[in-house]
């Protein structure tokens, strides 16, 4: 499918192409310009614990890879030589495709402009970890949610016993690895 009209390219199919590492965007917006491509580069959004305190990160939902759907004879080597692209995956001289119910898939499931946001909901009993101020790194258990307030109660080990505190909602992170809840 060409990215301009919509309509199948003689003998196009998806790729899966290898990016440098941190450049799965650079090389998007690269090949985007390409009139006979179309792109495809699932995103995910979540916060991350820093010292300052929660910070918003973007990253490829596959780290250096990205989709693109072009006929292989005419345009592999303007894919290959586009900035931030590596190559395109092969195995020898066997090129595999991507199926196109595989992609639509992903595009259901991460939604239509390819970036998908990962909302934490606390809920009592789950492990958290503090961002930023004096419990940074500390690893906690919800107590309470206190919706209304924008605060949560978790309670922590500290000082060799165990406290409960009241912490502002965006304070806290679930524990888990966010990218594996989306896979």
């Amino acid at each position: 499918m060409t990215q301009a009209t919509g309509q199948p390219a003689s003998g196009a199919a998806w790729f899966c192409l290898r990016a440098q590492p941190k450049h799965e965007h650079i090389a998007a917006a690269h090949l985007r310009k390409e009139p006979d491509l179309e792109v495809y580069l699932p995103r995910i959004r979540f916060k991350r614990s820093t010292r300052q305190g929660p910070v918003w990160f973007t990253e490829a939902l596959f780290p250096s890879y990205l989709f693109a759907r072009f006929d292989l004879a005419a345009g592999l080597r303007k894919v290959h030589h586009a900035r931030g692209v590596r190559g395109v995956v092969h195995f020898g001289s066997q090129w595999p495709t991507i199926p196109d119910a595989v992609i639509d898939t992903l595009r259901a499931t991460v939604g239509a402009d390819q970036v998908h946001v990962i909302q934490e909901q606390l809920q009592p009993g789950e492990d958290v970890q503090i961002s930023g101020g004096v419990f940074h790194g500390l690893r906690a258990v919800v107590t309470r949610v206190l919706p209304a307030r924008q605060r949560v109660a978790v309670l922590l080990e500290f000082l060799g016993r165990q406290t409960t505190v009241e912490l502002p909602t965006g304070a806290v992170l679930p524990a888990g690895d966010e990218r594996k809840a989306i896979l």
